[in-house]
């Protein structure tokens, strides 16, 4: 199953959303997750222990997270996979939206190896 790291833009109301859904999804905020000392922290770090602890990260960086990816793909490195969210698609403040739209996506493909996978929520 997968397992899910907020990045610090995504508010941890989803994390406690998903949570009631009882969807057996472990799934943290960056804000709180190994104690807060990822905050701040540049994408390559939180994107290693992540990739170490197989979470995926759900994003609204859809600029600069494909960029570190295309490189660690050439390096021939790995990460746990990556959900990015589209302001377009769902707004940041919408957290009820997002809630039900990754909720859909751990239904459909949560038991998915999310090794080096990348999706668009919608």
């Amino acid at each position: 199953m997968v397992g899910l790291l907020l990045d610090e833009h995504l508010s941890p109301k989803i994390a406690a959303g998903l949570r009631r859904l009882d969807l057996r999804v472990i799934i943290h905020s960056i804000n709180e997750w190994n104690g807060g000392t990822f905050r701040g922290r540049p994408d390559a770090e939180c994107l290693a222990e992540a990739a170490k602890q197989r979470l995926t990260l759900v994003t609204y960086d859809c600029r600069t997270i494909p960029r570190l990816l295309r490189a660690w793909r050439e390096l021939g490195r790995s990460h746990a996979g990556v959900i990015y969210v589209q302001q377009k698609a769902i707004r940041s403040d919408d957290i009820g939206t997002l809630v039900r739209a990754l909720a859909r996506l751990i239904r459909e493909h949560g038991e998915l190896d999310w090794t080096d996978r990348q999706e668009f929520l919608h």
